[in-house]
């Protein structure tokens, strides 16, 4: 049985992440409802995610497929909620994400939008994604960097069975949230630069960045998704090596 206090917590933490993207979309001159908070669920049992729900969260996002699954099957009669697959895609495992989740963040390669459009194509589905963009230009982390994506875009629009709505990003770890500003002004920039006439089907006007630490920063500069994890369920438990 979940501890009610905890559901409590739970509760209060949605509404203050509420509050606080209301104050900055308003400072920023931005309609609230353009900002949608993702509850990034990855170790989160399903109580507790129930919990956020009844909260008056919407969107839901997995980084892994394999934890993922069970929670789609027992959320299922949650027919108001969108899932956001947020984590590294393996190309192994686009057929399992394909059609069950609304919007995969993670595209990070031309081979692994060829396989998402492909296993769409067999299920008679469009899948929309983001294209995740490797910002801080990191060896550690995957991603197109602006120059790539500016090459490969016309590839990306003959895509037939994929969606792409916007850009994905997370900028170089920093413990100040300031320093994140010029990276998300970077994507947006980017974003704005590449916008497409109406002619072409990539449009990107989505942009997904900004986590508990920094998703106000990521706010003032454009971001349309931010995904928030710690700051409504706390810290993840640190696994200790033995």
């Amino acid at each position: 049985m979940e501890d009610l206090s905890d559901s409590d917590a739970i509760a209060d933490h949605v509404a203050l992440i509420r509050q606080r993207i209301q104050a900055v979309a308003v400072q920023t001159g931005r309609d609230p409802n353009t900002i949608r908070l993702i509850a990034a669920t990855k170790t989160v049992p399903v109580a507790r995610i129930q919990t956020a729900l009844d909260a008056g969260v919407i969107h839901l996002g997995e980084s892994k497929l394999q934890e993922a699954l069970p929670k789609l099957d027992a959320l299922e009669s949650r027919t108001d909620v969108t899932w956001h697959f947020i984590g590294q895609l393996q190309r192994r495992k686009v057929k399992a994400v394909i059609g069950r989740f609304q919007l995969i963040h993670s595209v990070d390669s031309l081979d692994l939008a060829h396989e998402i459009n492909r296993r769409a194509e067999e299920r008679a589905l469009c899948q929309s994604v983001l294209l995740e963009l490797n910002i801080g230009e990191e060896s550690t982390k995957t991603g197109f960097s602006a120059s790539e994506l500016v090459k490969v875009l016309d590839v990306l629009d003959a895509m037939p069975n994929l969606a792409i709505k916007g850009l994905m990003a997370i900028p170089p770890p920093s413990e100040a949230p300031e320093a994140a500003r010029p990276y998300f002004r970077a994507v947006r920039d980017l974003a704005n630069s590449l916008k497409r006439p109406a002619r072409h089907r990539i449009r990107l006007d989505e942009l997904s960045m900004g986590m508990s630490h920094d998703f106000e920063i990521a706010i003032e500069e454009g971001a349309t998704y931010v995904r928030i994890g710690a700051a409504i369920f706390g810290e993840r438990p640190v696994k200790v090596s033995t």
